[in-house]
């Protein structure tokens, strides 16, 4: 969906419906391609015990058919239209979204509005989905690359609902019926818990009056009620794995969405373990040579947040590995930065935001997570104005805050030895 016309041109408008409903725009007139997304402001966090899982299997029955169209119907239809219809499952939110050329946005409207409100949900597809669902959940759990972060998220956020997974729990899911989706369907996927998101050649008044016309009328859900997680010390766990490869990470809490030392993280996460002239990067992989990749993440959620570093390495190395990495975050809070390691990490993240404003599917999910994560919208300009205030002192600041062996949580998916449960209590940060 690249349009190299539109990329500095950014037109942000928030509105609301009668009914209450956000309405984001990102207007992109130069644009070919219009795109409109439907937000329901429910995830796996939202899930009791015996619905771990539902959100995700929702998101995938949707799309089986409506009252009015088979799946087959729906394909057809949005592909004719030169677009695509898409969804994801996050922590906290369900979304779904069509993108098509600008001259058949009528399209991808008409048709996001019909899998969001007539789904059929019959059982026949629940239990085709299931199967699809289990496949995923297969897949997932043998990319020890990816199963990693689930194992991170469980521990570091143990006994509290950001532990739950989006794809769910195997069992879970396999015991889910047409009545559990349909119960789910009415009480979550309506007003109160509807954003409605628009990018591209579009024009906000019509927008608004699509939200308006199809969404307002579905009032009486259930507003979700959460609680923010509370920290509970440093975790060292090893979950066993065949294979002579570990996978390892090593991380902390950190700031919510809405913190403002949010930005000084972001630049704190870069220069660790963001790119090839990271920190970690060059120490751990460039000079000692003991791992293929090792990066960092770092996730925000509307009262949580994490920062964490990520790795693979042979048994052998693991230890050795891992203690450098506590080392170089500890070397970070008694030495400072490095000559031009901040404007680097601002000029890394800057370019990466720059090519993202590409793409209207980008552009559209940045919409969706930053105001329904924070109740607002930065533009680009303002995002890089934020980024280049930041100072040394700043990320310095979030370091001396953040980083302490308190509260680390340590996470190895590889072979149990004596030598790892040493180190259980002595990695100094």
């Amino acid at each position: 969906m690249y349009n190299p016309d539109c990329v500095n041109e950014e037109s942000i408008s928030m509105d609301r419906t009668a009914a209450g409903i956000p309405v984001v725009v990102d207007r992109l007139s130069k644009a070919r391609i219009s795109g409109y997304l439907v937000c329901f402001h429910t995830g796996s966090r939202d899930e009791s015990p015996s619905q771990y899982g539902i959100s995700h299997l929702l998101e995938h029955v949707v799309f089986r058919g409506t009252d009015s169209r088979s799946s087959l119907d729906i394909s057809r239809t949005v592909e004719s239209a030169g677009g695509q219809l898409n969804a994801f499952t996050s922590k906290e939110m369900t979304a779904y979204y069509g993108v098509t050329l600008d001259r058949t946005a009528d399209v991808a409207q008409e048709l996001v509005a019909d899998v969001c409100l007539h789904p059929r949900l019959l059982q026949e597809d629940i239990d085709t989905e299931k199967k699809i669902v289990l496949q995923e959940i297969s897949m997932w759990e043998n990319d020890p690359e990816s199963y990693i972060h689930k194992l991170f998220s469980e521990t570091l956020w143990s006994g509290h609902a950001l532990s739950q997974n989006e794809a769910g729990e195997e069992e879970v899911v396999m015991g889910m019926n047409e009545s559990d989706l349909r119960s789910y369907f009415q009480e979550r996927y309506r007003v109160p818990n509807i954003s409605i998101f628009a990018c591209g050649n579009v024009d906000e008044r019509q927008v608004k009056a699509w939200a308006t016309e199809n969404f307002d009328p579905v009032g009486g859900g259930k507003r979700m009620d959460r609680e923010a997680p509370r920290s509970n010390g440093e975790h060292f766990r090893i979950f066993p794995r065949e294979g002579d490869h570990s996978y390892v990470a090593m991380g902390f809490p950190a700031y919510d969405s809405r913190h403002p030392g949010r930005t000084a993280l972001r630049l704190l996460n870069t220069i660790m373990g963001g790119g090839m002239s990271s920190r970690l990067f060059q120490k751990v992989r460039e000079e000692k040579g003991l791992v293929y990749s090792v990066y960092n993440s770092s996730d925000q959620y509307s009262d949580a947040g994490n920062l964490g570093t990520f790795f693979s390495t042979t048994d052998e190395n693991v230890v050795e590995a891992m203690g450098i990495v506590a080392r170089e975050y500890r070397l970070l809070k008694e030495e400072g930065l490095h000559h031009d390691e901040l404007q680097r990490a601002k000029n890394l993240i800057g370019g990466s935001m720059a090519k993202s404003m590409e793409s209207t599917s980008s552009r559209l999910y940045r919409i969706t997570r930053d105001y329904t994560l924070r109740g607002k919208v930065r533009t680009f300009d303002e995002e890089m104005d934020a980024l280049e205030a930041i100072s040394e002192e700043d990320v310095m600041r979030v370091a001396e805050e953040l980083l302490h062996s308190a509260h680390l949580t340590t996470v190895v998916y590889g072979k149990e030895s004596e030598a790892l449960q040493r180190l259980q209590g002595s990695l100094e940060i």
